[in-house]
């Protein structure tokens, strides 16, 4: 990777949502950027929830100009409800980066935290600490949605610099196409 890049990380939520900003130099480092919770726990209207989660992350691609989303999956727990409050996140964080055309990338949970620890079932704290120690900076336990956020970026970063990533070769239909088509009927 030669050219740098910035990548915005979303963890999402209907009642807090954080989002982490990486810079990637031309050398491939990493660096901090920016980070923050919304935090909407305070409004009862669900659909005025995802507006604004809309504009907010309209506005951060607009102030920090990313050249990616990379967003956690929705993951079933034991309520499925939360599974489609989750999607609904997503979906207005999503919306208002592909209408700036930035590229979105999703990550499952497991997959962020298994990059950043090298274990997939690792805590919120333990993902806190690895991405305070490789970005070099200080974070307030209050940050902890905001450092998944984080890490979901450090994640895309790995994931479109690694050698044995799949990524770059497949991110549309068409280069699948293309790349496979023995596989099209």
């Amino acid at each position: 990777m030669t050219d740098s890049r910035t990548i915005l990380g979303i963890d999402p939520g209907t009642n807090l949502l954080g989002f982490g900003i990486v810079r990637v130099d031309g050398a491939g480092k990493a660096h901090y950027v920016d980070m923050g919770v919304l935090d909407l726990r305070r409004m009862p209207d669900p659909y005025q929830k995802l507006g604004i989660i809309h504009e907010k992350v309209g506005a951060l691609c607009d102030l920090h100009h990313p050249d990616d989303l990379a967003i956690e999956s929705p993951f079933y727990g034991k309520n499925a409800q939360v599974i489609f409050k989750l999607g609904r996140a997503q979906g207005a964080a999503m919306t208002a980066a592909i209408a700036r055309d930035i590229s979105v990338y999703e990550y499952a949970p497991r997959k962020a935290k298994m990059a950043i620890c090298g274990n997939g079932a690792a805590s919120k704290e333990q993902v806190a600490l690895i991405v305070q120690k490789t970005l070099g900076i200080d974070i307030a336990e209050k940050y902890l949605d905001a450092t998944d956020a984080l890490a979901l970026a450090m994640c895309h970063y790995y994931q479109l610099t690694s050698p044995l990533s799949s990524l770059q070769a497949a991110t549309s239909w068409a280069r699948f196409i293309q790349a496979n088509p023995d596989r099209v009927k």
